[in-house]
């Protein structure tokens, strides 16, 4: 049996979804360990089902030796890496949500030509374990539209921790505030990303839905 989301990336969430929707827990806050640490989830429920969930996504990490990243600054945090791409410059904030993200700004996403780009930032020698790469149009101080390139999947509809390291080099950058709701806009729908600054957390909730349910044979 298996559920998944039907819009954007938030695998613990779905998860959440899950085990309540299925009666394996009862519980409206649960703990889930990942890969990336053990994950907090609040379970938004209507109509006994889980709707939306929100999940704690812990602190970011900025120092450039846990992302990690190589830079001649000893700066923290790395918000000004800039780097020729073919016949482009871009400036990158770089954040690990538990795996590495670079995050740059640009006018025009939607013709933007992400893999021509993006598989070129993704093998850079200033990313020794490769990293994730984020093109971001700011469209106000509450609202962002995001476009991913995933090291090792190419561009992808999502990218929960995509979304949260975008929030923060907007922080970072001065385009946006803490203790805000901010809406991350990708391809496969949005995400409401919160940075607390009283426990420096970054909270993402978004929607949990079942796509389809079947049952897998495996001979022997």
């Amino acid at each position: 049996m298996e559920v998944k989301q039907k819009c954007v990336e938030m695998g613990s969430g779905v998860f959440g979804k899950f085990v309540y929707d299925k009666n394996l827990t009862q519980k409206e806050e649960i703990t889930v360990e990942t890969l990336a640490g053990i994950k907090k989830l609040k379970l938004n429920i209507e109509n006994k089902k889980v709707k939306t969930v929100k999940v704690d996504m812990g602190e970011p990490i900025l120092e450039p030796e846990k992302i990690p990243v190589i830079t001649e600054k000893c700066d923290i945090p790395v918000k000004d890496l800039d780097l020729q791409i073919i016949d482009k410059k871009f400036s990158f904030t770089c954040i690990s949500m538990g795996n590495p993200h670079a995050v740059t700004f640009i006018d025009n996403i939607k013709e933007f030509e992400l893999e021509k780009y993006g598989s070129i930032v993704e093998t850079d020698k200033h990313f020794p374990k490769k990293v994730n790469v984020e093109f971001i149009k700011l469209v106000n101080e509450t609202y962002m539209q995001m476009r991913v390139w995933e090291r090792g999947s190419g561009e992808t509809l999502a990218c929960g921790t995509g979304a949260c390291a975008t929030v923060v080099a907007a922080i970072l950058n001065g385009y946006a505030s803490k203790n805000t709701s901010i809406t991350v806009e990708l391809l496969g729908g949005k995400l409401e990303i919160e940075w607390n600054e009283t426990d420096n957390h970054i909270y993402m909730t978004g929607p949990a839905n079942i796509v389809f349910e079947g049952n897998m044979e495996i001979e022997y």
